[in-house]
C-alpha cells in the first residue's frame, strides 16, 4: 500500500509540475494584459511535436529541443503582434475570443504539418524504471520535476533581479503609470507572450516521453493548466504552482484509488468547489473598490 501511495503521489507531482508550468504561462499573460490566453495549450503541443520532427530529421536531441523552444517563442511573438496588438482597444472578452481562434488556427496548421497520429519521444535518459521505496517510477518523471523546479527559480530571479522582469511587473500593476515612466508596454506584452510560449513549449517537451504527443494534445492539457491557474488564483505565481501540484496529485490519487474514468471529472469538480467558497482562488488578491 505504501509503495502504491508513493507511486501515485510521484505521478501526481510529475503531471502537476506540467500543469504548474502551463498555469504560469496563463498567469504571465493575465498579469501583463488581463487576457486569458486559450492558445497556451498549443505552445505545449508545438514544443513536443516540433522536437519529434527535428529529431526525425537527424538532429541531436538537445539541438532539436532548442529549435522547438525557439519556434514556440516566435509563434508567441507573432500571436501578440498580429492578433492581440491590432485589437488592443477591444474589450477583454473579444481578446479571449481571438486567442480561441488562434488556438484553432494553430491546431489546424499542426494537423496539416504533422498529421493526426500520435508521436513518441524517447526519454531524456534511461528507459529503465527506477525503484524508490518500492514504487516503480519513470526516469522521465525526475526530469519533469527537476526542470520544472529550475524554471520556477529562474522566473523568480528574472522578475526580482532584472530590469526587464521588473518592467513586466510594473506593467501588470499599472499599465498607464508604466508608460509614463518610459516603459514600452507593447514590447513588454510581446515579451510576456514570448515567455509564456517558452514555458508552454518546455512543458510539452519534458512531458512528451510520458504522455506521447499529437496535434490536439494541447486542448486538454491547456484546459487543465487554466484550471490550475484559476484554482490557485489568476495572477498569482505561487497560486499557479500550488494549483498545478494540487490538481496533479488529486488526479493521480483518483485514477489510482477509484478509476481513471473519473480523474477529469474530479479535477473540474475541484475547481467548482474551491471557487464557490473562494471566488478568487486560493491565492487570488482581494480587490477593493471605492464607491
Amino acid at each position: 500500500m505504501f509503495a502504491e501511495f508513493i507511486q501515485y503521489l510521484f505521478t501526481g507531482i510529475t503531471i502537476g509540475a506540467t500543469y504548474a508550468l502551463i498555469a504560469l504561462g496563463f498567469t504571465l499573460i493575465y498579469n501583463s494584459s488581463h487576457v486569458i490566453n486559450f492558445a497556451q495549450g498549443e505552445f505545449l503541443m508545438i514544443g513536443g511535436m516540433a522536437t519529434v520532427s527535428f529529431v526525425g530529421m537527424g538532429l541531436p536531441m538537445p539541438v532539436s529541443i532548442v529549435l522547438a523552444v525557439l519556434l514556440a517563442g516566435v509563434i508567441g511573438i507573432c500571436l501578440q503582434r498580429f492578433a492581440i496588438a491590432p485589437a488592443k482597444k477591444a474589450d477583454v472578452v473579444t481578446l479571449i475570443i481571438i486567442t480561441i481562434g488562434a488556438s484553432i488556427f494553430i491546431r489546424g496548421v499542426a494537423q496539416l504539418v504533422w498529421g493526426k497520429q500520435y508521436h513518441v519521444m524517447q526519454n531524456f535518459s534511461t528507459d529503465e524504471p527506477i525503484l524508490v521505496l518500492g514504487a516503480v517510477l519513470n526516469s522521465q518523471s525526475f526530469w519533469v520535476v527537476g526542470i520544472g523546479a529550475i524554471l520556477v527559480v529562474a522566473l523568480v530571479l528574472f522578475f526580482s533581479r532584472t530590469m526587464t522582469g521588473k518592467a513586466i511587473l510594473a506593467t501588470s500593476m499599472n499599465k498607464d503609470a508604466a508608460r509614463l515612466v518610459g516603459i514600452r508596454t507593447q514590447m513588454v506584452l510581446m515579451l510576456a507572450f514570448m515567455l509564456s510560449a517558452l514555458l508552454g513549449s518546455i512543458a510539452g517537451i519534458i512531458v512528451a516521453p510520458i504522455t506521447f504527443t499529437s496535434y490536439d494534445i494541447g486542448i486538454m492539457l491547456g484546459l487543465k493548466g487554466f484550471v490550475a491557474a484559476a484554482l490557485g488564483g489568476l495572477g498569482s505565481g505561487v497560486g499557479a504552482i500550488v494549483g498545478g501540484l494540487m490538481l496533479g496529485i488529486v488526479e493521480a490519487m483518483t485514477a489510482g484509488y477509484i478509476s481513471s474514468d473519473y480523474k477529469d471529472a474530479v479535477a473540474f469538480s475541484m475547481i467548482l468547489i474551491v471557487l464557490f467558497f473562494m471566488p478568487r482562488g486560493l491565492f487570488g488578491s482581494r480587490v477593493v473598490e471605492r464607491v
